[in-house]
């Protein structure tokens, strides 16, 4: 099973100038620690699940290409993209940046965005939910498009490009990552466009609720003739994890999630030390975990 880390918090001792270098170390942590994947939230308040808005937050595609410089191995992507933040042809340009940039390590994930308060915020157009999925399935096209090299115009409902280029094109053609879980809209975009799928795991719950939603996947694949096997079922893992304590039981508890067809977790450090945090599952998570499934 893989293992990717989603970077949460960015407040740093010592103010604004400190947040760079602990996010280079980070993502240098995250290479040295054989990690898979790295991610941010594509979020510009902070999340009430970790503090008030007024927390660090950075722009997430610029933290990403930061840390392109940084790493050589790890995955970059968002966890995930929200499709109001970007125009579709805008957005293909960006993560084709990232990609090329970064040796072929860009994944576009993308989701369709949920934060009203940051959108009022900062003045960013929030539509109506039943809007932004029209959004997101036409942004799955265009960005497809735009990647095999296709300079047709595109003309959708919500958007037009009149000649969607893409010069450079990516040095691997980016998996897209579509997250969420409603069962109608969401896994029905992923069985139709994506590569993968990023479901929210509830250590509660077991993987007795992420089985049901691969059921839900398998059958929309059916229904669109995709192949249900050739996508990365992933999860975001929503505990604490501390790998020098309970790293072996988590690898455990993965194994549950791998016999259901898992493939790829990610975790969160919601505590402020990210490097110890990345090297503790380096140590204690990732080898182990690799032999999972």
């Amino acid at each position: 099973m893989r293992i990717g880390v989603h970077l949460i918090k960015f407040d740093a001792d010592g103010g604004s100038a400190a947040i760079g270098p602990k996010v280079a170390a980070f993502g240098r942590a995250a290479d040295e620690a054989g990690l898979d994947n790295v991610s941010c939230m594509d979020h510009f308040f902070q999340l009430g699940m970790v503090g008030p808005p007024d927390l660090a937050m950075l722009e997430g595609y610029t933290t990403l290409g930061f840390l392109a410089g940084v790493t050589e191995t790890v995955e970059l992507q968002l966890l995930v993209t929200g499709v109001t933040y970007r125009h579709p042809g805008l957005l293909a340009k960006i993560v084709t940046t990232l990609d090329v940039l970064s040796g072929g390590r860009a994944v576009l994930g993308i989701g369709a965005a949920w934060n009203a308060e940051e959108h009022l915020g900062l003045g960013v157009p929030f539509p109506p939910v039943a809007e932004r999925f029209e959004r997101l399935e036409e942004t799955l096209q265009i960005v497809r498009q735009m990647w095999r090299g296709d300079e047709a115009a595109y003309e959708g409902r919500h958007y037009r490009l009149e000649r969607p280029l893409n010069s450079p094109p990516p040095v691997r053609v980016p998996p897209i990552m579509v997250g969420g879980a409603d069962e109608r809209k969401t896994l029905r975009l992923v069985a139709r466009y994506a590569d993968a799928c990023n479901l929210f795991a509830n250590p509660g719950d077991g993987p007795a609720g992420v089985a049901r939603k691969l059921d839900v996947l398998r059958a929309h694949c059916e229904r669109e003739g995709t192949d249900y096997d050739a996508i990365r079922k992933t999860i975001l893992w929503s505990n604490q994890l501390e790998p020098d304590n309970d790293g072996g039981q988590f690898v455990e508890q993965m194994r549950a999630f791998a016999d259901i067809g898992i493939e790829e977790v990610h975790v969160m450090d919601f505590g402020d030390d990210p490097v110890a945090f990345v090297q503790g599952l380096g140590k204690h998570v990732v080898e182990p975990l690799h032999r999972v499934g």
